[in-house]
C-alpha cells in the first residue's frame, strides 16, 4: 500500500515528465522538447490589455474598418523574414484578398531594396515547443509562380459563388516539421549576416 501510495504521489508530482509520453504498443515513447523559447510574454495581462487598447481605435459611425495584422516581422540586417499563420479548416486555409495583395506588394518592394521571404503557414492546433509537429507551408515566390492555384472558389463545395478569399488547400502546401521551419528561419539569419558582411 505504501509503495502505491508513492507511486501515485511520484506520478502527480512528475507530471510533466508523464504528459509528454505517448502510449504506443504498451510502452511509453518520450516525445522531443524544444529548448525554453527565445521570447515569452512576461505579462498577459498588459499585452492583452495593449491589443484591447488598439482595437478601440476604429469605432462604430466610423467609415474605416478593422484590419489584420502582420504575424511575424523578423528583420536583420536589413533583410526581412515574415511569417503568417493561418489555421486549417477542412484541409484548407482562407486567407483575405486584401491581406494577400499587401504581401504581395510588400514582398516585391521589399526585394527591390534588399531581400525578404515570406512564407504562409498552415497548420492544425499543434505544439510548437514540440519539434515533431507538423505544419505545411509555401513562400511568396510560389504563390506568385502560380505553383499554388489561387482559388477564390471553393473547389470541393458546390456553391460556386467567388469570395472575397483565397482558399488554399493542404495538397499544393509542403509538410514540413516545427525544426525544419527553425531551420528555415536561421538559414536566411546566415544568409542577412553574409549580405551584410559583404556589403
Amino acid at each position: 500500500m505504501a509503495n502505491e501510495t508513492s507511486d501515485l504521489i511520484d506520478n502527480i508530482y512528475q507530471k510533466e515528465d508523464f504528459d509528454h509520453s505517448i502510449h504506443k504498443s504498451g510502452k511509453y515513447q518520450e516525445i522531443r522538447k524544444s529548448p525554453k523559447a527565445k521570447y515569452q510574454v512576461f505579462d498577459e495581462v498588459e499585452f492583452t490589455r495593449g491589443r484591447e487598447v488598439l482595437g478601440n481605435l476604429i469605432v462604430h459611425g466610423m467609415v474605416s474598418s478593422g484590419g489584420t495584422d502582420v504575424d511575424w516581422l523578423v528583420e536583420h540586417k536589413g533583410g526581412f523574414v515574415i511569417l503568417e499563420f493561418k489555421g486549417f479548416h477542412n484541409d484548407k486555409i482562407n486567407i483575405p484578398k486584401g491581406q494577400m495583395i499587401a504581401y504581395e506588394t510588400l514582398h516585391e518592394k521589399l526585394n527591390q531594396a534588399t531581400r525578404c521571404y515570406l512564407y504562409i503557414i498552415g497548420c492544425d492546433d499543434i505544439d510548437f515547443s514540440d519539434p515533431d509537429s507538423i505544419v505545411w507551408v509555401f513562400e511568396m515566390k510560389q504563390w506568385k509562380r502560380k505553383i499554388i492555384p489561387k482559388n477564390t472558389t471553393d473547389i470541393f463545395n458546390n456553391d460556386s459563388n467567388r469570395q472575397n478569399k483565397f482558399i488554399i488547400y493542404r495538397e499544393y502546401m509542403e509538410e514540413i516539421s516545427v525544426e525544419d521551419l527553425r531551420k528555415i528561419m536561421d538559414s536566411h539569419w546566415k544568409e542577412f549576416e553574409l549580405m551584410s558582411s559583404s556589403k
